[in-house]
C-alpha cells in the first residue's frame, strides 16, 4: 500500500480506538444541541433562527474532542521521530493526518446534522443548506487545528493552549459558515456572498495548515 495511504487508514483506526471516533463526536454534538432548547425556553421561532450558530458551534467544540492526540500518540510511541526522518515530506503526512480527522470527526457530524437540525425546528431547505456549509467549512476547522495541535504536541496541559490557540483563529469560518447557513434561510444576504469566502478561507487552510504545522513540529523536535 501507498505509505500515505497506509498512514491515512493508521490514523482513522487510532482515532476510533483512542478518541471514540465518529461516535464520540456526534454524542457530544447531540448533547450540545440538545441542551440549548433548556436554556432558551421552547421558542420554536427562536431555535429556529439560532439554529445554524449552535450547530456551527456545536461542530467546532466536537472537531476539538480529537485534536489534542492528533500528533501526541505519534510522539509518545515515538513514531512521529519516524515521520519526521522519512523520505515522505512532512507537510504532506501532516495534510493526510488532517484527512483521517476530518474523516473521522468532521464527515460524521455532517452525516448527522440534518438529523439533529430536527430538535431545533430546521425546515428541510435550512438543514440542507446546513449541511452544506458544513461540508465546506469543516475541513477548515480541522486543518487550523493542526497548527494548535502541532504547537502543544510536546506540551503539559497541551489540551487547554490547543483550544487557546484554535478558537480564535476559527471566528472567521465560524462568522462566514453561520451567515451562509443564515442567507439561504432568512436573507437579506445573497448566500453566494459569505459561502464564496467560506469557501475562500477552506481553501486558504487546506493549504498553510500543513506547511505552519510541520514547521511547528520540526522546531518542537530539534
Amino acid at each position: 500500500m501507498n505509505p500515505l495511504g497506509a498512514l491515512l487508514v493508521r490514523d482513522m483506526r487510532l482515532s476510533i480506538r483512542v478518541g471514540g471516533g465518529a461516535l464520540m463526536g456526534v454524542l457530544f454534538f447531540l448533547v450540545v444541541v440538545t441542551l440549548v432548547p433548556f436554556a432558551v425556553g421552547p421558542d420554536l421561532a427562536l431555535l429556529k433562527k439560532i439554529g445554524p450558530a449552535i450547530l456551527w458551534l456545536a461542530a467546532l467544540l466536537a472537531s476539538l474532542l480529537a485534536l489534542d492526540r492528533l500528533f501526541a500518540t505519534d510522539h509518545e510511541d515515538g513514531s512521529l521521530d519516524l515521520l519526521l526522518m522519512s523520505r515522505t515530506p512532512l507537510e504532506l503526512v501532516v495534510a493526510v493526518k488532517g484527512v483521517a480527522h476530518w474523516l473521522t470527526t468532521g464527515l460524521p457530524l455532517i452525516v448527522a446534522a440534518p438529523l439533529i437540525g430536527l430538535l431545533l425546528n430546521l425546515d428541510p431547505l435550512a438543514e440542507g443548506t446546513l449541511a452544506l456549509t458544513l461540508l465546506v467549512g469543516t475541513p477548515a476547522l480541522t486543518f487550523i487545528g493542526l497548527i494548535g495541535a502541532a504547537i502543544a504536541v510536546a506540551l503539559r496541559r497541551g489540551g487547554l493552549l490547543l483550544a487557546i490557540i484554535v478558537l480564535p483563529l476559527t471566528v472567521p469560518v465560524l462568522i462566514f459558515g453561520v451567515a451562509a447557513a443564515n442567507a439561504a434561510i432568512v436573507g437579506p444576504v445573497p448566500f453566494g456572498t459569505p459561502f464564496t469566502i467560506l469557501c475562500a478561507l477552506t481553501l486558504a487552510s487546506l493549504v498553510i495548515g500543513p506547511f505552519a504545522a510541520a514547521a511547528a513540529l520540526r522546531q518542537e523536535m530539534e
